[in-house]
C-alpha cells in the first residue's frame, strides 16, 4: 500500500500503522481525493464557500449555528490550540463530552490544526481514560468543564497528558478555552494535512479488555459521506439529523456530524438522547434522518400510538445491534417508509452492509454499500456456500489499520476483514446476522468486553471468582450476566448483587454493569483451570 505525503510533523501515527502485507485489500477507484486535504477544512470553510455559509449547521443546548458561524468558531478555536497550547500537526488530542455542539467543534478545530483527535465518551472513568491516554500517548485533552473530575484523575498519574483544557459545552461559551479562542481571528489557514495522515483513532473494546485504536485517514472521513451517505441515504441540504450514539462512536461521529455537514444538512444533538429527548426534537425540528437501536424505535413506535407525529423523518437508521423483524414491519406499517437496519464496525469506520429505501426486507442486513464486498467464509478463509454460517468477510474502501497492535492479524485475514460477526447469505444475495463469533456482548449498540466487567467485579473484597457473559434480551439485544463465587462468609442476597453492580458502575462506564448477578458455587472450567464461558451462554 503506497500511502500519500504527509503533512504531519509529528510521525507517531504513521509509524504505528499496521506493516503493508498486514492491511486489507481497499479498492478506491470510486474515492478520489487530492493528496492535500483537511477534513475539517472540508466540513466547514469548504461547505460556506459552497454558498451554505447561511445554512443550519448545528443545534443544541439552546443554541443554533449556521456554518459561517461554526467555520468561524472552529477557526478561533484552532488559532487557540496551536498558539496558545502548542498543538502542531501529528498530535493527537483527547477530547471528552457529551453530543453538543461545542464537542463538533472541539474536534473540527483540532482538525483544522492537524491533529489525530481521539473522541471519548462522558461516561468512562478515569482508569479507562489512562489506558486510551498511555496507548495514544495523548499530551492535550479538551474537556467539557462539566465533566472534569475524571480527566484530571487520569491527568494526575499520566505521564504524557500534560494539559486539560475546559471548553464550555452548554450555550455560554464561558470556559478556558473559549476565553482563549474569543480574541483571535476567524481567518484560519489549516495545517496542510495529507489525505492518507491519520485524522482519526477510534477506540474500539477488545474481548481481552485491552482497547484497540483504529486508524482513520482524512480521506477516510469523506470516504463514507461520498459513498453510504450519498448513495443509501440521499441526503438533501434541507435534512435535519438526530440520533442517540455518542459522537465518541465512529457511527455517531459520522450519523450526527460527517454526514450532515458533508451535504449542507443540519445536526441535532442531544445529550440525553432518551427516546422522549429523540421523539420531541423529530416534531420541534420536523427531523428527516434518525440514527438509534430499534429499543428506541420501540418507544416512538408506541409513541405514535399516542399521537406523537414522527411524519418528518424519511430516514430511520438501525444499527448497533439486531433489528427484529416484528419492529420492521411495525414501522412499515406506521408510517409506510422502511426502517434501514445495517451494520457497521469501528474498524470499518461506518455501515458497509445496509438494506435500501427501495431494496428491503425483514430479519435482513442487505447487500453491501457500494464500493465494499463481502462474502461468508470458514475458519480456513474459503468462501461457504449460500445459506451456511460462517464469519462475515468484508473489503471495501475503508478497512482495518490498529494502532501498533498483533490483533491485526486477527481481524485482517487474506485481504478481508472479518468483523467478529457470524452471517448467512441467501440465494439472492442478502446477508443475515447470526451471531457474534467472540464474546463481546452488544447491549442497546454499546459494545461491551466481558473481561472489564470481570476486572471491575474481581476489584471488591467479595468476590472470589467470576465470569460475565451475554444474555438475549428482547428490549436490549443482549444484557450482561455476571456469574460470581463469592467470598466464604459473603450471603449471596440481593442486597449483595446491588453492592457489586454499584461497585461496577462506579469503577467502570456504568453502561457496562451487570444487569443481572447470579451467585454460583463454582464456574465451569477446563482441566487447566481455564473458565468456560460458553458452558454459562448455554445454561442461559
Amino acid at each position: 500500500m503506497t500511502l500519500g505525503p504527509s503533512g504531519h510533523s509529528d510521525s507517531f501515527t504513521r509509524d504505528r500503522l499496521p506493516p503493508a502485507d498486514q492491511w486489507p485489500d481497499m479498492p478506491r477507484a470510486a474515492f478520489v481525493y487530492p493528496d492535500w486535504i483537511n477534513v475539517g477544512v472540508e466540513l466547514t470553510d469548504a461547505m460556506v464557500a459552497r454558498g451554505f455559509g447561511d445554512h443550519t449547521a448545528l443545534i443544541g443546548n439552546g443554541r443554533i449555528r449556521t456554518y459561517k458561524e461554526l467555520s468561524d468558531w472552529t477557526n478561533r478555536i484552532a488559532h487557540a490550540l496551536v498558539e496558545d497550547y502548542g498543538v502542531k500537526p501529528g498530535h493527537r488530542v483527547l477530547i471528552r463530552s457529551a453530543n453538543n455542539p461545542a464537542m463538533v467543534a472541539a474536534w473540527l478545530a483540532a482538525t483544522k490544526a492537524g491533529a489525530v483527535v481521539v473522541n471519548t465518551m462522558p461516561m468512562l472513568r478515569a482508569s479507562e481514560l489512562t489506558k486510551i491516554v498511555d496507548k495514544a500517548e495523548v499530551s492535550l485533552a479538551l474537556c467539557d468543564t462539566r465533566l472534569m473530575e475524571e480527566m484530571v484523575t487520569c491527568a494526575k498519574s499520566s505521564a504524557h497528558l500534560r494539559h486539560v483544557v475546559g471548553f464550555d459545552g452548554t450555550a455560554n461559551h464561558d470556559a478556558e478555552l473559549d476565553r482563549a479562542a474569543l480574541g483571535k481571528s476567524v481567518r484560519f489557514a489549516a495545517a496542510k494535512t495529507g489525505r492518507d495522515d491519520v485524522a482519526l483513532l477510534g477506540f474500539t473494546s477488545g474481548t481481552t479488555g485491552e482497547p484497540k485504536a483504529t486508524m482513520h485517514f482524512h480521506r477516510d472521513i469523506l470516504t463514507i459521506a461520498d459513498g453510504y451517505a450519498r448513495e443509501v441515504l440521499g441526503v438533501v441540504p434541507e435534512d435535519v439529523f438526530v440520533g442517540s450514539p455518542p459522537l465518541a462512536f465512529t457511527f455517531g461521529l459520522g450519523g450526527l456530524a460527517v454526514f450532515p455537514l458533508r451535504f449542507g444538512a443540519a445536526a441535532c444533538l442531544l445529550e440525553n438522547a432518551s427516546p422522549p429527548n429523540l421523539i420531541e426534537i423529530i416534531q420541534k425540528y420536523r427531523a428527516a434522518v434518525c440514527f438509534t437501536a430499534p429499543t428506541a424505535y420501540r418507544v416512538m413506535l408506541k409513541a405514535m400510538e399516542e399521537g406523537a407525529d414522527l411524519s418528518s423523518l424519511r430516514a430511520a437508521v438501525s444499527a448497533g445491534e439486531t433489528l427484529p423483524a416484528p419492529v420492521y414491519e411495525e414501522w412499515i406499517a406506521k408510517t409506510g417508509k422502511p426502517m434501514l437496519d445495517g451494520i457497521g464496525a469501528t474498524e470499518m469506520l461506518h455501515i458497509f452492509l445496509t438494506n435500501r429505501f427501495d431494496d428491503h426486507r425483514p430479519a435482513c442486513t442487505g447487500r453491501p454499500v457500494a464500493g465494499y464486498e463481502a462474502k461468508i467464509v470458514d475458519e480456513d478463509g474459503a468462501e461457504m456456500p449460500r445459506g451456511s454460517v460462517g464469519r462475515l468477510a468484508v473489503r471495501g474502501p475503508t478497512g482495518c489499520r490498529y494502532m501498533d497492535d498483533t490483533r491485526q492479524v486477527k481481524y485482517v485475514q487474506n485481504g478481508w476483514n472479518l468483523t467478529g460477526d457470524a452471517f448467512w447469505q441467501d440465494e439472492n444475495g442478502y446477508f443475515h446476522f447470526a451471531a457474534r463469533t467472540d464474546d463481546m456482548i452488544i447491549s442497546s449498540g454499546y459494545n461491551i468486553a466481558g473481561p472489564d466487567v470481570e476486572a471491575a467485579l474481581l476489584a471488591h473484597a467479595d468476590v472470589l471468582e467470576c465470569a460475565v457473559v451475554g444474555e438475549p434480551d428482547p428490549e436490549r439485544g443482549q444484557i450482561v450476566v455476571a456469574h460470581v463465587v463469592l467470598v466464604e462468609g459473603v450471603a449471596p442476597t440481593p442486597e449483595t448483587a446491588k453492592r457489586l453492580q454499584d461497585h461496577v458502575k462506579a469503577s467502570i462506564a456504568p453502561y457496562k454493569y451487570p444487569r443481572r448477578v447470579e451467585f454460583v458455587a463454582t464456574l465451569p472450567k477446563t482441566q487447566t483451570g481455564k473458565i468456560q464461558r460458553f458452558r454459562l451462554r448455554t445454561a442461559e
